[in-house]
């Protein structure tokens, strides 16, 4: 679990109800019209956008930003080189009997085992890191659409309660209500762009990026497998994907 996006919302949220808070009476801030401007209109910008499996699947998307395997590349390498040292001894057939929670690397060995050649492995396994990446990329557009449109709506809603206020001027009662339509809208697609929407987009790509960098260090420790490099130049190699303080592994 990804303590920080948690905690960086919550706390976003609080300094925000406090300021209200402090600064007056919460209840003002509250408008139901404002919200159904900004919330239903964002949604419906989201489902002319996207497919609607796609906008449904933002929320699995948004918890995957909450809930996530973070990705260990010093573990991976010295798996990648256990293995290494294994078919070294023993052939590579001898990869059979390795077993990997990770989907893509345990279809890496399969393919190994099952007498794939260097070209067609890495043809392969490159393919599932571009299908990869273009998952990704879907589900961080839609948060960063989420980003987009919501101050637009915030911005359509202030338009719609100023003209609401003009077209009022001779009611003083009115005014007010009129003119809280025009702020609060503003206000609710700042704070769900800025607070939500565009951190998460933001926090996506950076476990996208994590994820595809472990899975070169996959393709690239395959093929050396596959082609018989030295175990020991091999954790060289993986280990230039390191930044410098991590790269004294064994």
């Amino acid at each position: 679990m990804d303590l920080a996006t948690i905690g960086g919302i919550v706390m976003g949220f609080t300094l925000i109800i406090l300021a209200i808070v402090l600064g007056g009476d919460f209840g003002m801030f509250v408008n139901p019209p404002s919200l159904l401007i900004v919330i239903g209109g964002t949604v419906s910008t989201m489902f002319i956008k996207h497919k609607m499996s796609e906008v449904f699947g933002s929320v699995g998307v948004l918890m995957k930003a909450i809930i996530i395997k973070q990705e260990n590349p010093e573990q991976m390498i010295s798996q990648l080189i256990d293995m290494a040292n294994i078919a070294r001894k023993d052939g590579i057939l001898a990869l059979e009997r390795v077993k990997s929670d990770d989907p893509f690397l345990q279809g890496a060995v399969n393919h190994c085992v099952d007498g794939a050649d260097p070209e067609f492995l890495e043809a392969v396994l490159n393919k599932e890191l571009d299908y990869l990446g273009e998952r990704h990329e879907k589900g961080v557009a839609i948060w960063e659409g989420v980003g987009d449109a919501a101050p637009a709506f915030g911005m359509i809603g202030t338009l719609i309660g100023l003209v609401q206020m003009l077209a009022t001027m001779d009611d003083p009662s009115a005014i007010g209500p009129a003119m809280a339509v025009a702020l609060l809208t503003t206000l609710y697609g700042s704070i769900i762009a800025n607070v939500i929407a565009l951190p998460i987009a933001v926090k996506l790509s950076a476990y996208s990026a994590e994820e595809q960098m472990s899975r070169r260090i996959i393709i690239d420790g395959m093929i050396g497998i596959q082609k018989g490099v030295n175990p020991r130049m091999l954790q060289e190699a993986l280990k230039a994907a390191l930044p410098p303080r991590l790269r004294d592994i064994d």
